[in-house]
């Protein structure tokens, strides 16, 4: 299934069947809820099926019957110790892996200890300070096993590497690991604000990230190129997806820069996308998604192979659309987004919880988002059949439409650049891509530093924003449906003693460290930082010998200096 078929406009029903039969298909009822069987897949002899490029229908002939999505639940609070616990009871509960949410400190490459943490550790995450962390965080859990999703940028190497030090010291062959490091840092000056640097010394490490992957870890993926936070900061659908694909185009780029063979690192990249509340809307952006990506891998960066070309997608549904009014309602919200990104082709999925508008999830409200997957899942037979919306007028045209907006986003990325050419001059583009000429990084990192990315963001926030205030959105218990029997939620609250234990467990690691052996190591990564070495093996080191992560970032913050974002009034 590795290369690309030939397209006929006279045998397509026939090609797709050819591929389904030599697929593997689960053994399970793919009948109604009544008994009546349904056929894998829907559409006219003459047209594109489910597994044939661009992938608009979905990546594999099989949709849902070869596989099912990732049950992948986005957990983390306290300590360490407190996540290893709800991971195990998520895992118990039919979850099918892990997705890490770290604190505000681990975030910004600060340790525990630092002033700046103060009030901060373990309430938004885990608190991460040193391999010794994920060496408890993990406890008790394959990590040459379970697939592990981990939602950091800014610091996301250092944080990489502690947990590469932790599989070694369980005794798990790190060239077998699977899973997933977010690491997209043109999102965060686009919307979440958590970097460390200026966008290139991040992009270097990023470069040195995909080099080791590709050589060591074939199977992990070094990047998850995030839309959710674009859109959680207030953008639209089409905006979600053209900045978010603009930022995988920029990550492609990096690694042609480097000389990288596009077929062996791009099926390294995955996205990361919010699943919001207007249904249809939702499942278009994600069937444009696959559709535009493929292309430009293709007819752009050259990409031969279809693992090459395929945009495999985690998806979180939309934190923003909850409210702490009628908190209730949330599981409503949540089932829908859920299902909009299932009809849409996701490959794994995060059900939000009904209380985390107000807290992070209690266990029990963890246990209704798992099960709305669950009841998806086993209940509803939305995975019959693959790309069961495929056909339909308005999907159809919809996904027309959000394509057509995205590509006129583009253009004015490779405006910003300073490129001539636009999106849909493939052979232009592609010629440029070849002379290492990388438009749309440059019209990324101009629309960075003029701030156009965080206005266009803000325009469609406060456009959102005022037809709430009117009423022309609804949004039910908040501005109709007002009166309620809904009683206060019990919700999960993290003890200061917490942080307490956690500095004071950072304080007794660092007295029993060898100091000489972690200084050496730190010396010799900002060595291979200045004579272009890959520095993650140098990094790797520095971790196992517990250099801690203020340890790593504040050096690499004193070498390359702190990114200031620019005013913009």
């Amino acid at each position: 299934m590795d290369q690309v078929p030939t397209s006929s406009a006279t045998d397509d029903r026939a090609r797709w069947q050819a591929r389904y039969d030599k697929s593997r298909v689960r053994e399970a009822d793919f009948t109604t809820l009544s008994g009546v069987e349904v056929e894998p897949a829907y559409g006219p002899d003459n047209g594109e099926w489910p597994g044939e490029f661009p992938f608009t229908r979905g990546l594999y002939p099989t949709g849902y019957r070869g596989r099912t999505w990732t049950i992948r639940q986005f957990a983390g609070f306290g300590n360490a110790q407190q996540t290893n616990e709800r991971y195990k009871m998520i895992l118990g509960r039919g979850g099918g892996g892990l997705s890490v949410a770290f604190d505000m400190p681990t975030l910004m490459g600060r340790d525990s200890d630092d002033p700046r943490a103060l009030g901060e550790v373990g309430h938004c995450g885990v608190a991460i300070d040193s391999a010794a962390d994920m060496e408890v965080l993990f406890d008790g859990i394959d990590l040459g096993d379970v697939t592990t999703s981990m939602t950091i940028s800014g610091p996301a190497v250092p944080i990489f590497c502690m947990m590469l030090v932790a599989a070694e010291r369980a005794g798990v062959d790190t060239s077998k690991l699977n899973g997933t490091l977010q690491t997209d840092i043109f999102k965060e000056y686009i919307a979440q604000k958590e970097w460390l640097f200026g966008p290139e010394p991040h992009l270097r490490l990023i470069g040195d990230l995909m080099e080791y992957c590709n050589e060591e870890i074939p199977d992990y993926k070094p990047l998850s190129v995030s839309g959710y936070h674009i859109r959680e900061a207030g953008s639209t659908a089409a905006q979600e997806l053209a900045f978010t694909l603009a930022d995988g185009f920029g990550y492609v780029e990096l690694g042609l820069s480097r000389g990288m063979d596009v077929d062996a690192f791009a099926p390294g990249l995955s996205f990361f996308f919010d699943s919001h509340l207007d249904f249809f809307e939702e499942i278009a952006k994600f069937r444009a998604a696959r559709r535009i990506w493929a292309r430009w891998l293709r007819d752009v960066y050259g990409a031969k192979t279809e693992k090459a070309q395929w945009l495999r997608f985690h998806t979180q549904t939309a934190g923003v659309s909850l409210t702490a009014q009628q908190p209730y309602n949330n599981v409503v919200r949540t089932g829908v987004e859920a299902l909009a990104a299932v009809l849409g082709g996701t490959n794994s999925l995060h059900t939000n919880a009904l209380d985390e508008t107000l807290a992070l999830p209690s266990e029990q409200a963890a246990e209704i988002a798992l099960r709305t997957q669950q009841v998806i899942m086993e209940e509803t037979g939305v995975v019959n059949v693959a790309d069961p919306l495929g056909g339909s007028w308005y999907v159809e045209a919809l996904t027309d439409k959000i394509e057509a907006e995205a590509n006129a986003i583009f253009d004015k990325i490779l405006e910003m650049g300073g490129s001539p050419l636009r999106s849909d001059n493939f052979e232009g583009l592609a010629k440029a891509a070849t002379a290492g000429e990388n438009p749309i990084t440059k019209g990324l990192l101009r629309g960075i530093e003029d701030g156009w990315f965080m206005s266009e963001i803000a325009d469609a926030a406060f456009q959102y924003q005022v037809a709430l205030e009117k009423g022309e959105k609804k949004v039910v218990g908040v501005n109709c449906h007002l009166d309620s029997v809904t009683h206060d939620l019990e919700i999960l609250r993290v003890s200061h003693e917490v942080e307490v234990e956690q500095v004071k467990e950072l304080a007794r690691r660092k007295a029993a460290r060898d100091e000489v052996a972690v200084t050496t190591a730190i010396e010799a990564m900002l060595t291979a930082a200045r004579d272009g070495t890959n520095m993650i093996p140098a990094m790797l080191d520095a971790c196992r010998v517990e250099a801690s992560l203020s340890d790593i970032c504040d050096a690499l913050r004193k070498e390359w200096g702190e990114y200031r974002e620019p005013a913009r009034f």
